[in-house]
Formats: C-alpha cells, structure tokens, sequence
C-alpha cells in the first residue's frame, strides 16, 4: 500500500466504508430476489439513490465483495462451523453481513481482521436487529482466526524468550 496523505487515507476509508454497506445490501438483495449478481450489480448502478451511493465507493472493492458474496459456493462451509444453525436460517441481514464479511477476511489480508470484523459489527449494529452486533462479532472472530491464522500468533518478546 502506497503512503496516502490524511485527506487521501481518510477518502480512502470512506469509499471502502460505502462499498461494503452496497456489497452486503446487494447480498442481502440476491437472499431475498434470487436474482444473478449481474442483475443486482446493475441495479445499483441505475437505481437513482443506490447510484449516487454507487458513486461515492471503491467501486472495484464493491465488486469483488459483492459477486464473491452471492456467487461463493464455499461460505457456507466456511462460516457454518461457527453456528449453532445452519447459515440459510440465520437472519438475512446478518447472514448477508457474514457473507461479504467473510469474502473480505478471505480476499483481502492487506486489511487486518480487527478493522474488517469491526466494519462489519458496525453494519449489523445499523441494519441487523437489537443484539445482532454480537453474534456477528463472535462469528467472524472464529472465521478470521481461521482463515488468518498468522494474525492470532503470540507475539514473543525478549522478556519471553528463555536465557542460557
């Protein structure tokens, strides 16, 4: 990643920020319609107030979370180990938040897990019902401890390492 003035970084945070709200109101579209991710990608680009939004994401970034979250035949494989249930009974709207909170943990290591899970806990805190924030932090801790297992390594100090 190349160094990025605030203003930059900060635009930068943001356009992201937009393109997971759209990837996983686009998932949540797909669960609901069954509709192909081209249909609902193309939606969000005519529809006059999801283009506006549109215009303001990584649109590359919206994309990639967006068709991996509706055409990944192997999430549910990934995120049903973590459930007390299978995913397709989980709520839509937290089932498309693990989804696309799932493909982004998978895809992206340049973002590290504890701002995605907190990206997405944030969602769910908008979109998802009372205490849905907390299953889903739960969940996707398990699935980035799994899928970044780097990421959950003790970190050893020289005050932990043994003299002779």
């Amino acid at each position: 990643m190349r160094n990025r003035s605030p203003n930059e970084q900060q635009q930068f945070i943001s356009r992201r920020r937009v393109a997971r709200r759209l990837a996983m109101i686009g998932v949540y579209q797909w669960l609901v319609t069954a509709n192909s991710f081209q249909d609902i990608y193309q939606y969000f680009q005519q529809d006059m107030e999801l283009a506006e939004d549109f215009r303001k994401c990584d649109a590359a970034f919206c994309h990639q979370l967006m068709r991996c979250g509706i055409e990944n035949a192997e999430l549910p494989g990934l995120i049903e180990p973590f459930l007390d249930r299978k995913l397709v009974h989980v709520d839509m709207i937290e089932h498309a938040v693990l989804r696309v909170a799932s493909c982004e943990l998978f895809n992206h290591p340049e973002t590290p897990y504890k701002v995605i899970v907190n990206e997405y806990v944030n969602l769910s805190k908008k979109f998802g019902a009372d205490q849905a924030h907390k299953f889903i932090n739960g969940v996707l801790d398990k699935v980035a401890a799994q899928t970044r297992p780097q990421e959950f390594k003790p970190r050893h100090t020289d005050r932990n390492r043994d003299t002779v």
